[in-house]
C-alpha cells in the first residue's frame, strides 16, 4: 500500500464518520422538530378555548361596568336631589323654628323671672346675723319646667 492509498482510507473513514455524525444529528432535529410540531398543536388546540372564554369575561366585565357605571350616575343623582332638598327645608323651617325656640325660651325666662320676684308665702325669708356683718339668704333651687 502506497502513502496516497492509506490517505484515500484515511479520508473514506474520515467521512463514514462525520456522515454517520451527521446523520445522528439530523435524526435528533427530525425528533426535536416533530416533538415542537406536536407542542405547537397542543398550545393552539388549547388556547382557541381559552381565547374565547377570555372574550366572554371580557365582555362580560363591560356590561357589569356599565351596569355600575349606571348606578353611580343615578346615585349622584338621588345626593344632588337629597342635598337641595336638605337645603331648601333648611331655608324654609330653619329660620322661622329658630325664631319659634327663642320667644319660647324668652316667655319661658320672663315668667321664672315673674315667679321669682313674688314673696313665697309659706317660706318666709330668714336672714342670719353675724355679728360685723350680714349673711345672704341660701339660694333656691332651680325648679324644673
Amino acid at each position: 500500500m502506497t502513502g496516497g492509498e492509506v490517505a484515500g482510507i484515511l479520508v473514506a473513514v474520515f467521512w463514514a464518520i462525520l456522515v454517520s455524525f451527521l446523520a445522528v444529528v439530523l435524526v435528533r432535529l427530525a425528533q426535536t422538530l416533530r416533538a415542537t410540531t406536536k407542542l405547537v398543536a397542543d398550545v393552539t388546540e388549547q388556547a382557541v378555548p381559552l381565547l374565547a372564554d377570555a372574550s366572554a369575561t371580557v365582555r362580560s366585565a363591560q356590561t357589569q361596568l356599565d351596569r355600575v357605571d349606571a348606578i353611580a350616575t343615578d346615585v349622584q343623582e338621588v345626593t344632588s336631589n337629597a342635598s337641595a332638598l336638605s337645603t331648601t327645608v333648611a331655608s324654609t323651617f330653619g329660620g322661622p323654628l329658630v325664631k319659634v325656640a327663642a320667644f319660647g325660651y324668652g316667655v319661658r325666662r320672663a315668667m321664672s323671672r315673674k315667679s321669682e320676684d313674688a314673696p313665697a308665702p309659706s317660706a318666709p325669708s330668714r336672714r342670719t346675723v353675724v355679728v360685723g356683718r350680714t349673711v345672704p339668704a341660701p339660694r333656691r333651687k332651680k325648679r324644673k319646667g
